[in-house]
Protein backbone atom coordinates (compact mmCIF):
# COMPACT_ATOMS: atom_id res chain seq x y z
CA UNK A 1 0.00 0.00 0.00
CA UNK A 2 1.21 3.40 -1.01
CA UNK A 3 1.54 5.78 2.05
CA UNK A 4 1.92 9.73 1.35
CA UNK A 5 2.95 12.67 4.20
CA UNK A 6 0.41 15.64 3.89
CA UNK A 7 2.04 18.36 5.37
CA UNK A 8 0.10 21.60 6.08
CA UNK A 9 2.41 24.50 7.40
CA UNK A 10 1.45 26.76 10.04
CA UNK A 11 1.86 28.22 13.44
CA UNK A 12 -0.06 26.96 16.28
CA UNK A 13 -2.57 28.90 18.15
CA UNK A 14 -5.44 30.49 18.09
CA UNK A 15 -3.60 34.31 17.10
CA UNK A 16 -2.34 32.39 13.73
CA UNK A 17 -5.35 30.24 12.87
CA UNK A 18 -7.26 32.59 10.57
CA UNK A 19 -4.07 34.25 9.31
CA UNK A 20 -2.76 34.04 6.00
CA UNK A 21 0.18 31.94 6.51
CA UNK A 22 -1.94 29.32 8.25
CA UNK A 23 -3.32 28.09 4.74
CA UNK A 24 -1.31 24.64 4.86
CA UNK A 25 -3.17 24.28 8.35
CA UNK A 26 -6.33 25.08 7.00
CA UNK A 27 -6.29 22.79 4.04
CA UNK A 28 -5.45 19.99 5.76
CA UNK A 29 -8.42 20.68 8.34
CA UNK A 30 -10.54 20.31 5.79
CA UNK A 31 -9.57 17.47 4.24
CA UNK A 32 -9.84 15.64 7.40
CA UNK A 33 -13.03 17.07 7.73
CA UNK A 34 -13.86 16.08 4.07
CA UNK A 35 -12.59 12.34 5.25
CA UNK A 36 -14.40 12.37 8.72
CA UNK A 37 -11.56 11.92 10.29
CA UNK A 38 -9.94 13.68 13.51
CA UNK A 39 -6.71 14.78 14.06
CA UNK A 40 -4.79 13.78 17.22
CA UNK A 41 -1.98 15.62 19.22
CA UNK A 42 1.42 13.49 18.87
CA UNK A 43 4.87 13.88 19.08
CA UNK A 44 5.61 16.97 17.26
CA UNK A 45 2.05 18.00 15.86
CA UNK A 46 -1.01 17.02 15.36
CA UNK A 47 -1.38 14.11 13.24
CA UNK A 48 -4.44 11.90 11.39
CA UNK A 49 -4.69 9.29 8.51
CA UNK A 50 -7.53 8.23 6.00
CA UNK A 51 -7.63 5.43 3.19
CA UNK A 52 -8.80 7.05 -0.78
CA UNK A 53 -8.24 4.51 -3.45
CA UNK A 54 -5.67 1.84 -2.09
CA UNK A 55 -3.76 4.81 -0.53
CA UNK A 56 -3.03 5.91 3.03
CA UNK A 57 -2.98 9.87 3.23
CA UNK A 58 -0.78 10.44 6.73
CA UNK A 59 -2.22 14.61 7.46
CA UNK A 60 0.30 16.50 9.60
CA UNK A 61 0.53 19.62 11.08
CA UNK A 62 3.94 20.54 12.37
CA UNK A 63 3.76 21.62 16.42
CA UNK A 64 6.94 22.86 15.76
CA UNK A 65 5.93 26.45 14.72
CA UNK A 66 6.48 26.94 11.30
CA UNK A 67 10.24 28.30 10.94
CA UNK A 68 11.02 24.53 12.46
CA UNK A 69 8.63 22.28 10.66
CA UNK A 70 11.84 20.08 9.06
CA UNK A 71 11.90 18.37 12.52
CA UNK A 72 8.36 17.56 12.57
CA UNK A 73 8.82 16.40 8.90
CA UNK A 74 11.56 14.53 9.13
CA UNK A 75 10.65 12.09 12.09
CA UNK A 76 7.13 11.94 10.19
CA UNK A 77 8.58 10.30 7.54
CA UNK A 78 11.11 8.07 9.46
CA UNK A 79 7.78 6.73 11.77
CA UNK A 80 5.62 6.49 8.54
CA UNK A 81 8.38 5.21 6.44
CA UNK A 82 7.00 7.42 3.47
CA UNK A 83 9.64 7.59 0.82
CA UNK A 84 10.77 11.25 0.14
CA UNK A 85 8.31 11.34 -3.43
CA UNK A 86 5.74 11.06 -1.74
CA UNK A 87 5.70 14.21 1.06
CA UNK A 88 3.98 16.85 0.01
CA UNK A 89 4.25 20.34 1.70
CA UNK A 90 1.86 22.70 1.16
CA UNK A 91 2.36 26.60 2.28
CA UNK A 92 1.22 30.20 1.34
CA UNK A 93 3.02 32.06 -1.50
CA UNK A 94 3.14 35.98 -1.73
CA UNK A 95 4.11 35.49 -5.40
CA UNK A 96 0.71 33.71 -6.71
CA UNK A 97 -2.47 35.41 -6.96
CA UNK A 98 -4.74 34.36 -4.06
CA UNK A 99 -6.23 31.07 -4.42
CA UNK A 100 -4.16 29.80 -6.96
CA UNK A 101 -2.73 26.40 -6.36
CA UNK A 102 0.78 25.45 -7.72
CA UNK A 103 2.53 22.01 -7.67
CA UNK A 104 5.84 21.97 -7.89
CA UNK A 105 8.55 18.94 -7.56
CA UNK A 106 11.63 20.74 -6.21
CA UNK A 107 12.99 23.82 -5.78
CA UNK A 108 14.21 26.57 -3.79
CA UNK A 109 12.82 28.21 -0.43
CA UNK A 110 12.26 31.14 -1.89
CA UNK A 111 12.53 32.84 1.14
CA UNK A 112 10.06 31.13 3.24
CA UNK A 113 11.44 29.78 6.48
CA UNK A 114 9.25 26.89 7.07
CA UNK A 115 11.15 25.51 3.31
CA UNK A 116 14.14 26.63 4.57
CA UNK A 117 13.92 24.57 7.25
CA UNK A 118 12.71 21.54 5.75
CA UNK A 119 15.64 21.46 3.30
CA UNK A 120 17.96 21.89 6.24
CA UNK A 121 17.04 18.53 8.37
CA UNK A 122 15.93 16.68 4.75
CA UNK A 123 19.26 17.95 2.86
CA UNK A 124 17.59 18.32 0.14
CA UNK A 125 14.85 20.25 -2.16
CA UNK A 126 13.95 17.03 -3.83
CA UNK A 127 9.89 16.94 -2.64
CA UNK A 128 7.29 18.38 -3.39
CA UNK A 129 5.33 21.72 -2.85
CA UNK A 130 1.84 22.81 -2.90
CA UNK A 131 1.90 26.86 -3.10
CA UNK A 132 -1.00 28.46 -2.44
CA UNK A 133 -1.16 32.01 -3.12
CA UNK A 134 -2.07 34.88 -0.90
CA UNK A 135 -1.06 37.92 -3.21
CA UNK A 136 0.79 40.61 -2.11
CA UNK A 137 -1.25 43.15 -1.51
CA UNK A 138 0.84 44.82 1.43
CA UNK A 139 3.12 48.49 1.27
CA UNK A 140 6.66 48.36 1.47
CA UNK A 141 7.95 46.72 5.11
CA UNK A 142 4.39 45.29 5.71
CA UNK A 143 5.01 41.62 4.45
CA UNK A 144 4.98 40.27 7.68
CA UNK A 145 2.00 41.65 9.00
CA UNK A 146 0.13 41.08 6.06
CA UNK A 147 0.96 37.15 5.84
CA UNK A 148 0.14 36.97 9.91
CA UNK A 149 -3.00 38.74 8.98
CA UNK A 150 -6.34 37.82 9.03
CA UNK A 151 -8.32 36.76 5.63
CA UNK A 152 -10.56 39.54 4.42
CA UNK A 153 -14.73 38.66 4.51
CA UNK A 154 -13.75 38.65 0.23
CA UNK A 155 -11.20 36.28 0.90
CA UNK A 156 -12.97 34.17 3.32
CA UNK A 157 -15.94 33.70 0.79
CA UNK A 158 -13.70 32.79 -1.98
CA UNK A 159 -11.61 30.45 0.19
CA UNK A 160 -14.39 27.70 0.33
CA UNK A 161 -14.41 26.44 -2.73
CA UNK A 162 -10.60 26.79 -3.24
CA UNK A 163 -10.17 24.46 0.18
CA UNK A 164 -12.75 22.21 -1.80
CA UNK A 165 -10.45 22.45 -5.14
CA UNK A 166 -7.13 21.65 -2.81
CA UNK A 167 -8.48 19.09 -1.43
CA UNK A 168 -8.99 17.27 -4.98
CA UNK A 169 -5.82 18.38 -5.80
CA UNK A 170 -4.35 16.60 -2.85
CA UNK A 171 -5.99 13.11 -3.48
CA UNK A 172 -4.73 13.57 -7.01
CA UNK A 173 -1.43 13.88 -5.84
CA UNK A 174 -1.18 10.73 -4.03
CA UNK A 175 -3.83 8.81 -6.63
CA UNK A 176 -2.88 10.57 -10.37
CA UNK A 177 0.82 11.64 -9.50
CA UNK A 178 2.53 14.88 -9.73
CA UNK A 179 2.93 15.48 -13.70
CA UNK A 180 -0.98 14.70 -13.90
CA UNK A 181 -1.86 17.03 -11.03
CA UNK A 182 0.68 19.93 -11.96
CA UNK A 183 -1.54 19.59 -15.45
CA UNK A 184 -4.99 19.05 -13.81
CA UNK A 185 -4.61 22.01 -11.23
CA UNK A 186 -1.76 24.13 -11.65
CA UNK A 187 -3.12 28.06 -11.92
CA UNK A 188 -6.07 26.70 -10.99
Amino acid sequence: MKKYLIVGLGNIGEKYEETRHNIGFKIVDYLAKDEGVSFETEKLGDVCSFRFKGRTFVLLKPSTFMNLSGKAVKYWMEKEKIPLENVLIILDDLNIDFGAIRFKGKGSHGGHNGLKDINEKLNTQQYTRFRFGIANNFGKGRQVNYVLGEWTKEEKSILIERLETSAQAIRSFGTAGLANTMNTFNGK
